[in-house]
């Protein structure tokens, strides 16, 4: 294993068990057994080692991305992306959050590659006559969704129970920003859940004076199973 090497390995492990304003050069150093001029003219400083870092870490997720076949339905597509970068992100949770740590002064080469195979897809929604904003608007989007509805996640998981959450977000966002291909059947609405959950928000602002406390829960509960079936 050359230098490189050696301190990348080592600066991955020791921020794998601590925050990154706890990792100093000097540590990196020590644990990968060279000296510091070594890291600073392989890596340049801190934030050259740590964009490395996460370059290196997002690799395999990214050689997948390189080698997915286009599918017919773009659109099918863009979904997929959404939910390989969420699985990646719960399964390699240092590494995503490196990645978007405020540490890292200019964006390390995996975001922009990420960003950019996004911007694929969604340039094929385009021809395809499925998109209702201009590529580059609808890329900022849903990778400002994306990557919050992980951190969020990631960072305050007591906060996001719902196993759903992502596919909720995901489904919200590009609903929004796509229409159904030519000739497609439009998909009927259950109105259930959106008449549960107005009435549930109005009863919160206003009390029926009837009810108990007890009852009122209840009616709660029962208001918000129906808005998620």
């Amino acid at each position: 294993m050359d230098a490189r090497e050696k301190i990348l390995e080592a600066a991955a492990e020791l921020l794998a068990e601590a925050p990154v304003a706890d990792v100093s050069t000097r540590a990196v150093c020590e644990a990968a057994g060279v000296g510091a001029p070594m890291l600073y003219r392989l890596f340049g400083d801190k934030a050259g080692l740590l964009a490395a870092v996460v370059d290196r870490g997002f690799e395999r997720y990214l050689a997948s991305k390189r080698a997915a076949r286009p599918g017919d339905d773009p659109v099918a597509d863009l979904k997929s992306g959404w939910d390989n970068h969420m699985r990646f992100a719960l399964e390699h949770p240092n590494h995503y959050r490196l990645m978007y740590s405020p540490e890292l002064t200019a964006p390390p080469a995996a975001a922009r590659e990420a960003h950019d195979l996004l911007h694929g897809i969604l340039e094929r929604c385009a021809a395809a006559g499925r998109l209702t904003v201009p590529p580059v608007l609808a890329t900022r989007i849903v990778m400002s969704a994306n990557v919050g509805a992980a951190l969020s996640m990631l960072t305050r998981p007591e906060q996001y129970p719902d196993a759903q959450f992502s596919d909720r977000l995901r489904d919200a966002v590009l609903d929004s920003l796509t229409r159904p291909a030519e000739g497609a059947a439009p998909v009927p609405e259950n109105p259930v859940p959106v008449a549960a959950a107005t009435l549930a928000a109005r009863l919160r602002a206003d009390v029926p004076p009837a009810f108990t406390p007890a009852e009122s829960a209840l009616l709660q509960q029962w208001l918000g199973k129906l808005t998620e079936s």
